[in-house]
């Protein structure tokens, strides 16, 4: 192949990788673009999330003492606090949802499930207590607290995922448009 051909080849490769690059993010609606407001929710959810893993933790760790229940009362009522105002979060995250980016939608998809789960488990928590306040080292009761403290990890997990695959993926659009060429392609 003579060097002429070689070259008109390389070019029209080039120019059609170039068109595809352009025209097909365009022709789909172009990049769904991330809601600022979702991130934030997003991040709100993980800070309320950190805070709630603290007190299930310390909770949990009540089954290795024999405090009273009304210390047992004390701090699920902190942990029913924190799962309601995580459930005011997602109900802002849900009715935000349609501003969402797909992968924003995708998190909201994943983390509504296990709150409501955690919630549901917080509260079986809160029924146990209450009928059994002198059988507090009951293997059942026991139970609930380490699968609050467990689905609480998993939450926060998850939502520090999205979180940072957020920040991430900002920065690399970021990054793409101070590099941008002159033909639009990135």
């Amino acid at each position: 192949m003579s060097r002429n051909r070689i070259i008109q080849v390389s070019s029209l490769a080039f120019l059609l990788a170039a068109f595809l690059f352009v025209v097909r993010p365009a022709l789909a609606g172009g990049p769904a673009k991330d809601s600022d407001d979702v991130s934030k929710l997003l991040s709100q959810v993980k800070s309320e999330a950190i805070e709630l893993q603290y007190d299930t933790s310390i909770m949990e760790s009540f089954t290795r003492s024999n405090l009273a229940w009304e210390s047992h009362s004390g701090k699920i009522s902190q942990i029913k606090e924190h799962v309601n105002n995580l459930g005011k979060t997602l109900t802002k995250l849900n009715d935000a949802r349609n501003t969402a980016s797909p992968w924003q939608e995708q998190a909201i998809d994943r983390i509504t499930p296990l709150m409501k789960d955690l919630a549901e488990n917080v509260s079986a928590t809160i029924r146990r207590l209450d009928e059994n306040k002198n059988h507090l080292q009951n293997p059942e009761y026991k139970d609930y607290l380490l699968a609050n403290h467990e689905m609480t990890t998993e939450v926060v997990n998850l939502v520090s995922d999205y979180v940072e695959y957020g920040k991430a993926k900002a920065k690399v659009e970021r990054l793409a448009e101070r590099l941008e060429t002159p033909s639009g392609l990135q």
